[in-house]
């Protein structure tokens, strides 16, 4: 779904939905990111946000996890059903299991509700950086790495497995980019999250875990016996080439 500008008076305004049924909220969001250039619409359950996702092309959601309708979490299923807008999921008390069952659906980041008004717009300008690069090509990468039956297309950003393309998030490319690059060298975890978080982090940030569990999935691959990502213990994940000879 492609990114779409609001014409206002001062100015053309960048369109973010927020869902979250905190009305205090909500207005202090609108309060501080709209001096910032974006025009913010809220909505306050899940069902409303589910039909206004919908209603026209967003820059970006901020979603609540608890919400009355339908969750933080069947709402974000459904929006993923449409569109791969960048989405930054809330928590109330930042629970981790709240950010990994978040991340595993899709997710492209976590905030929890005790953020700063600047947290907040550094973690939008980030998840949106990153959606945004999914329309531009990459100069720098050649137009395409073929490892055993896996293709991956750094200009316009696609990958198949076979004939079958793959279906992935702007985070999940971003991950398979990298580790396909850098095939039979192995790539930590604190490398992977300053190539695609493009934030500060903490050092035990477990979220690269649960996106490579996710890719994983959509590349078939079993952990135990893996053809394509290889957990190295202690060191992070090795991409391999599944054709390849083994040493």
């Amino acid at each position: 779904m492609a990114r779409t500008e609001t014409k206002t008076g001062s100015g053309t305004a960048t369109p973010v939905l927020v869902i979250d049924d905190d009305r205090k909220l909500c207005r202090l969001i609108r309060d501080y990111l709209g001096p910032m250039g974006y025009a913010v619409t809220a909505v306050h359950t899940g069902p409303e946000g589910v039909a206004q996702a919908a209603a026209q092309p967003w820059h970006a959601v901020i979603l609540d996890v608890m919400l009355p309708g339908l969750d933080g979490f069947e709402v974000l299923k459904q929006i993923r059903h449409t569109c791969d807008v960048p989405v930054l999921m809330l928590t109330a008390r930042g629970e981790e299991a709240d950010r990994i069952v978040g991340l595993e659906i899709g997710a492209d980041d976590y905030l929890p509700k005790t953020f700063s008004p600047r947290e907040l717009l550094a973690r939008l300008r980030a998840v949106t950086r990153r959606a945004t690069r999914t329309l531009k090509p990459d100069a720098e990468a050649p137009e395409e790495i073929v490892v055993g039956q896996l293709r991956v297309k750094a200009g316009t950003r696609t990958a198949a497995l076979g004939d079958q393309p793959l279906t992935l998030t702007p985070v999940e490319f971003d991950l398979l980019l990298s580790l396909a690059r850098a095939c039979g060298r192995i790539k930590t975890r604190d490398q992977l999250l300053e190539e695609i978080r493009e934030r500060n982090y903490e050092v035990f940030d477990r979220s690269i875990d649960v996106h490579i569990s996710a890719l994983r999935k959509k590349l078939g691959d079993d952990p135990k016996e893996p053809r394509f990502i290889r957990t190295v213990r202690s060191a992070g994940y090795l991409f391999i080439n599944p054709d390849a000879d083994e040493p």
